[in-house]
């Protein structure tokens, strides 16, 4: 399985991004495909997560009401728009490949890491 990341960058607090994650090699008949972060100076955390057979999605706290997780299935690709950006959202944003279907998403490490994008919420 392979991830690519694209979509970070710069944004203003109270703005929008859309990240989208490339996914090839999966065959979207089991576990899920999300979205961790990486803060500076912070670990790691899940942020979301779309199921592969019915496309359920989980969010975190913290980006729950402000995220929302999709997939285009014939483009193969999952997506992360961000609205309403907080500087505490600046973070490395990795897409995943886990085994869970369901929130353990957000306690089990994945098993596969995209090689990241990194999106700066500042004035």
């Amino acid at each position: 399985v392979q991830l690519v990341e694209s979509g970070g960058g710069w944004v203003q607090p109270e703005g929008s991004l859309k990240l989208s994650c490339e996914v090839s090699g999966f065959t979207w008949d089991y576990g899920s495909i999300g979205w961790w972060r990486e803060a500076p100076g912070k670990d790691r955390e899940a942020a979301s997560s779309i199921t592969s057979v019915d496309g359920r999605t989980y969010y975190s706290d913290s980006v729950k009401g402000r995220f929302t997780v999709s997939r285009d299935l014939d483009k193969e690709t999952v997506y992360l728009q961000m609205n309403n950006l907080k500087p505490e959202d600046t973070a490395d944003y990795y897409c995943v490949e886990s085994l869970s279907n369901d929130k353990n998403f957000f306690k089990r490490d994945p098993l596969t890491w995209g090689q990241g994008t990194q999106v700066t919420v500042s004035s």
